[in-house]
């Protein structure tokens, strides 16, 4: 069902005094519409400072990031209905560099976590497809450039061929 329909039935349920259903068709809804762009997903945009996220409810707590980034980093855990993590700059406040998509039920122009490489090169035909992180992290780096809607990055299982990773703008990786 589109979300607006979904959104019209939740109004003609709350009106009719279903409020229970309608509370919970309404965060079905927000669910299925959060969508990633080169800014972000889900308010959690790039540039977007930690205390504000963490007041939203975006964010959780803040704690150290990568031991490889040097020291001073910070990270923070993606709340419902995005799963992954926040990297933030190295400033005083932490604003968000990166964000890393592992679950949830979101997606770039149609591309999810499970889509296949080929359901990836068709929403992002100028897509580059670099196999040299297969080796080393298991899967296949896939970055859509700006003019096909942002720096976004999928990382696609070598052994599933499914998206296992969303980033933006790229995939934050500490091993």
């Amino acid at each position: 069902m589109p979300a607006r329909r979904l959104l019209a039935a939740t109004a003609v349920l709350a009106a009719a005094g279903g409020g229970a259903a309608a509370v919970a068709t309404a965060q079905v809804a927000d669910y299925a519409a959060v969508r990633i762009t080169a800014r972000g997903a889900n308010g959690v945009t790039l540039g977007k400072r930690h205390r504000v996220l963490r007041e939203q409810g975006r964010v959780g707590r803040l704690r150290t990031g990568c031991e490889l980034a040097g020291p001073g980093t910070h990270a923070a855990r993606l709340r419902r209905p995005l799963q992954g993590s926040v990297d933030y700059r190295k400033s005083s406040p932490p604003r968000v560099k990166s964000l890393t998509i592992t679950g949830g039920s979101v997606s770039a122009k149609g591309v999810r976590i499970g889509s296949t490489m080929a359901q990836v090169q068709a929403a992002f035909p100028h897509a580059r497809v670099n196999h040299g992180t297969e080796e080393t992290f298991g899967w296949t780096l896939v970055t859509a450039p700006r003019r096909d809607g942002g720096r976004i990055a999928f990382a696609v299982d070598v052994d599933t061929g499914a998206v296992s990773i969303i980033g933006v703008p790229v995939i934050a990786t500490c091993e």
